[in-house]
């Protein structure tokens, strides 16, 4: 499941539809972990927008923070980042069991 909570930021409708494409991949793997909850933030300070990320799954929690000019170039390096964890998460899982 994921919740957006888009702060002082006002998103148009085809932002959130992008931002629902790159997480397609994130979805898929914590879907995969099972029991998945990523909670989105994104708030505007002066020139810089902050979008925060936290994660939960059965594997265990983490927090992702970016900090760009461009809201477009935030949202596309957090889904990277979830991404990439996730996947670190899931090959760890497969380790350890």
């Amino acid at each position: 499941m994921i919740k957006l909570d888009a702060g002082n930021v006002l998103l148009k409708p085809s932002q959130r539809k992008q931002l629902m494409s790159w997480l397609k991949r994130a979805m898929h793997l914590g879907k995969r972990l099972g029991d998945f909850f990523l909670h989105i933030t994104v708030r505007r300070s002066g020139r810089f927008f902050d979008v925060n990320a936290k994660v939960h799954d059965r594997a265990g929690d983490f927090r992702c923070r970016m900090r760009r000019h461009e809201l477009n170039q935030a949202f596309r390096e957090m889904a990277r980042r979830v991404a990439v964890r996730l996947h670190d998460q899931m090959l760890g899982r497969r380790v350890a069991a």
